[in-house]
């Protein structure tokens, strides 16, 4: 054992050692910073407004901190059915993990096709008129950078959910809004909100490239009628370089009124590329999955934006 004297010795001789990295470390760092007197970091600016954060940011903790039912956040309470979640387990198990075609894994696109082609009452080329997605999400904002350009005005219907307004500013467009208007004399249900033509004819103008449409629509629940969509598609076929962006994402999430497809509506499938996903349908929302359906050049213009983000989905 180390007597009392020799033991403090020690101590005070790791003390001094230690004071002196410690004041290296100092040194070091006022010469570092020092150096770099130089920089001064600046974000970009088109993102500075969404620093305040999402819907998701804000209601998430919150929802945690009361135990309350989370309204930021459009997942349910409950996991996919067994089916789906075996198909998963089945493929990752038969080794199917590696890279795919960067338009989307070829027996997930010809499914897709199958599924969609008698919903939009045509024969789809799976492997030009789909584009797989890291989930609706980014199929919204890769059709956003392929369709619009610098300068160019979207039109979105309010409310709208907020990711759309992420895509525009990072594509350098302009929003413009239409608001949906309580019916005269009563708001008994989402149906009673209306998109009244003349705000709709107001909104657009030459400069206007993107008219985004969801139905069902996040956050009111209303489901487009046949008349509403006719509408909107008159107005649509007025614009020569106008397109619409249908958000379709709740497609199967209805009650007792019909979704209808907007590009199913004479003259709109040229027109018109529809977003939409696995995640709302089968309650696996964390698997991003989600794909984009429309004519082919409408198609590949999105798809020149996920080659170089998440490159395959």
């Amino acid at each position: 054992m180390l007597g009392f004297g020799r033991g403090a010795a020690l101590l005070r001789v790791s003390a001094k050692q230690a004071f002196d990295f410690g004041e290296k470390r100092r040194i070091y760092r006022d010469i570092t910073m020092a150096a770099a007197t130089n920089f001064e970091f600046r974000g970009a600016k088109r993102l500075e407004k969404f620093k305040g954060g999402t819907v998701w940011e804000e209601f998430t903790p919150l929802a945690h901190q009361y135990n309350a039912v989370n309204l930021g956040q459009g997942f349910p309470n409950f996991s996919g059915p067994d089916w789906v979640l075996d198909a998963a387990k089945n493929a990752i198990d038969d080794g199917k993990n590696q890279y795919a075609r960067s338009a989307g894994h070829l027996p997930l696109v010809e499914a897709i096709g199958e599924v969609y082609s008698p919903l939009f009452g045509r024969e789809l080329d799976s492997k030009k008129e789909i584009l797989t997605t890291n989930g609706s999400s980014e199929g919204i904002f890769a059709s956003v950078m392929g369709l619009v350009d610098v300068g160019d005005e979207i039109v979105m219907i309010e409310p709208f959910f907020d990711i759309y307004n992420g895509a525009i500013a990072m594509s350098n467009a302009t929003p413009r809004y239409v608001p949906l208007r309580p019916k005269e004399g009563t708001l008994s249900t989402s149906a009673d909100l209306i998109l009244h033509q003349s705000d709709l004819e107001a909104a657009i103008n030459e400069k206007t490239r993107l008219l985004v449409l969801n139905t069902p629509h996040n956050p009111t629940g209303k489901v487009f009628s046949r008349a509403e969509l006719e509408m909107i598609a008159g107005v649509v076929s007025k614009h020569p370089h106008l397109m619409v962006l249908a958000d379709e994402v709740y497609e199967w999430l209805t009650f007792e009124v019909p979704h209808i497809r907007f590009a199913t509506l004479p003259g709109m499938w040229e027109r018109t590329i529809t977003a939409t996903s696995a995640g709302k349908t089968f309650s696996v929302t964390g698997w991003k999955t989600g794909w984009l359906v429309g004519p082919e050049h409408l198609v590949s213009a999105a798809a020149c934006a996920p080659a170089y983000i998440p490159f395959f989905i």
